[in-house]
């Protein structure tokens, strides 16, 4: 009888929204209950199959966040790993990050996989982001809209 792998692959997209306020530029980031605590990150998800990277993306924002954007520019991509308590595995994963353009939609349109979806300030969204690949994904989305002269 054949062993059942013990890793799996995963590949995923989401993105960074921004959005233009009278007060400046802000950045979505969605809350998620973790261990009884908020957790704040980017949204993002699988792949579902014969979707393109950016479809997934901008699928992703608007499930998880209620809102609707356009594609601005590729942020590169992500790699971690972490252990699946449910399958017993380990998950190798990819996360590709767009940066994306606020177009219409209401938070609180997001659906049941979030708890919260909200706009920052870029220095709250750098300070609040969970984990240490998305701030990078961040600010790199931060330099791109300051060197543009969006933020």
């Amino acid at each position: 009888m054949k062993t059942p792998p013990r890793s799996l692959y995963q590949v995923s997209a989401g993105g960074v929204v921004f959005k233009k306020f009278s007060s400046g530029v802000r950045l979505c980031l969605i809350g998620r209950r973790k261990n009884g605590r908020i957790i704040w990150c980017l949204p993002k998800g699988h792949i579902e199959k014969g979707e393109k990277l950016s479809a997934t993306a901008l699928r992703e924002i608007r499930e998880e966040t209620g809102i609707s954007g356009s594609i601005f520019s590729s942020l590169g991509f992500i790699k971690y790993r972490f252990f699946d308590l449910e399958s017993k595995k380990i998950i190798f994963k990819t996360v590709h990050f767009f940066l994306v353009n606020f177009l219409k939609g209401k938070l609180s349109d997001h659906d049941g996989e979030v708890e919260y979806a909200r706009w920052f300030q870029i220095p709250e969204a750098l300070k609040c982001v969970e984990y240490k690949g998305e701030y990078n994904v961040l600010s790199k989305a931060v330099k791109k809209l300051r060197r543009l002269k969006l933020a």
